[in-house]
């Protein structure tokens, strides 16, 4: 059985950084284009940067420049470093496949406010 979980969330100012963790267990992980998704109150969610077996990565307009993915196989993690956050990054993050094949996980709250 596949498990997702994401940990490192917290409340930060605008301007601040955050790095996401999310360790997968119960799949054979390097073969995966790993993804971060985020939902927003009141919103659908949304696919916020995947990186693929191949390290090639992928981001979405609203967080290039700002957000780095990455991943460390050996670990089975796969990561989110997110830089100069505003407050519309507010959001619980989440992490999955992509496209997205396992249930999702608790996921792990953003909440940027000054």
């Amino acid at each position: 059985q596949v498990q997702l979980v994401e940990s490192g969330g917290g409340l930060v100012q605008p301007g601040g950084s955050l790095r996401l963790s999310c360790a997968a267990s119960g799949m054979i992980f390097s073969i995966n284009a790993m993804g971060w998704y985020r939902q927003a109150p009141g919103k659908q969610r949304e696919s916020v940067a995947h990186i693929r077996n191949d390290f090639r990565t992928n981001y979405a307009d609203s967080v290039k420049g700002r957000f780095t993915i990455s991943r460390a196989n050996a670990k089975n993690t796969v990561y989110l470093q997110m830089n100069s956050l505003k407050p519309e990054d507010t959001a619980v993050y989440y992490c999955n496949t992509e496209p997205p094949r396992f249930n999702w996980g608790q996921g792990t709250q953003v909440t940027v406010s000054s």
